[in-house]
């Protein structure tokens, strides 16, 4: 059975490992692995910066994802972003994210300080943007572009 709950600092070295599996994965990048586990301790040390979820299965994490924040002036409260999702390659398919998904925007429903969820995802990963099309989310309204110092 797989089990959503709010991250602890002692599954850091666990989800800092997914982010170097993801953007491998995703984007064929090789990250330095100090850089990621000192980024991820950071928002345990600042919960400013965000919050982790962890899926487990038998006390092992299957999956993460980091929640930020964004400030909504047309909506006068919070958006919530996912980010760094990752679910483990073998347990893909099973339902897990969107479980996750579901412990995430049952609080936004409950919270009269948050309005939605966003998340951004690569053009070219079809099968995540299956998965966000199939619980309910578009990508109709908005593009995202960035600049990132190299």
């Amino acid at each position: 059975m797989i089990h959503t709950r709010l991250s602890n600092e002692h599954d850091a070295p666990v989800i800092a490992e997914f982010q170097i599996e993801m953007a491998k994965e995703t984007e064929d990048l090789d990250l330095e692995r100090t850089t990621v586990a000192d980024g991820v301790f950071s928002v345990f040390r600042d919960p400013q910066k965000g919050k982790y979820y962890v899926a487990t299965e038998k006390d092992e994490i299957v999956a993460s994802m980091l929640i930020t924040q964004e400030w909504s002036d047309w909506r006068n409260s919070w958006v919530y972003w996912l980010q760094s999702v990752y679910v483990i390659p073998e347990k893909r398919g099973l339902g897990i994210f969107k479980q996750m998904y579901e412990y995430i925007r049952k609080q936004v429903v409950e919270s009269n300080e948050v309005a939605g969820i966003r998340l951004y995802v690569d053009m070219k990963n079809s099968g995540a943007r299956k998965v966000y099309t199939k619980l309910g989310m578009n990508g109709d309204h908005y593009q995202v572009f960035e600049w990132m110092k190299e």
